[in-house]
């Protein structure tokens, strides 16, 4: 479970940016970071700060992966053909719980973390209870029969604020998603620019 349940906004505070598109975001009223000295003109990052901030937001959008799972992930990334960057980003939407939050099962990344822990998510007919689970194209991922009721998936499914990319094909009068395909970075509908190619620097280095 991310440790970072409690602090998600502290992310968007912190980078400066409404990374999540979320209408609460405290970005939306002071674009500052925290703090006494969150104030303070800014100076002009390195290339490394640039690249390191790169990897502070993509790691924080995905409910603030691990350090070490994350680095996991550019491994493999660097391994596969094609696009480092591309493959990074690949790799970060087959995660079932950034499937559960696309398909608009539940409203946040961190809630499909804790959504997809706490069993309430079957892929292909049986129950998956780690977020980090990567699926397949042509993975169906269904919410639990007793768990379609629940508050916070109704809710999501009415929120107004996202669409569900065309990646993922979603059913939610069955709560049912068929995962089509692995996106590249221009298909993934993120509120801000993600950079996957100065991560890639930045781990390269």
């Amino acid at each position: 479970m991310s440790k970072r349940i409690q602090a998600k906004y502290k992310i968007d505070r912190r980078l400066g940016q409404n990374i999540w598109g979320r209408p609460k975001s405290p970005v939306n009223r002071r674009e500052y970071g925290p703090g006494q000295h969150g104030q303070r003109r800014k100076g002009k990052l390195s290339d490394f700060g640039t690249q390191l901030r790169a990897k502070q937001k993509l790691k924080g959008y995905y409910g603030s992966i691990s350090e070490k799972q994350f680095r996991r992930y550019y491994a493999e990334a660097i391994r596969l053909k094609g696009d480092s960057g591309e493959n990074l980003i690949g790799l970060l939407e087959r995660r079932l719980d950034a499937v559960v939050y696309r398909a608009k099962f539940v409203p946040t990344v961190f809630a499909a973390r804790q959504f997809v822990n706490h069993g309430h998510v079957k892929v292909n007919g049986r129950r998956v209870n780690i977020g980090s689970y990567l699926v397949k194209p042509g993975d169906v991922i269904e919410v639990k029969d007793s768990s379609k009721q629940l508050a916070i998936v109704l809710e999501s499914v009415a929120l107004a604020e996202r669409d569900v990319p065309d990646y993922i094909e979603v059913d939610h009068a069955k709560m049912k998603a068929t995962y089509v395909r692995v996106p590249s970075l221009s298909d993934v509908p993120y509120p801000v620019q993600m950079e996957p190619n100065l991560v890639v620097e930045f781990y390269s280095r």
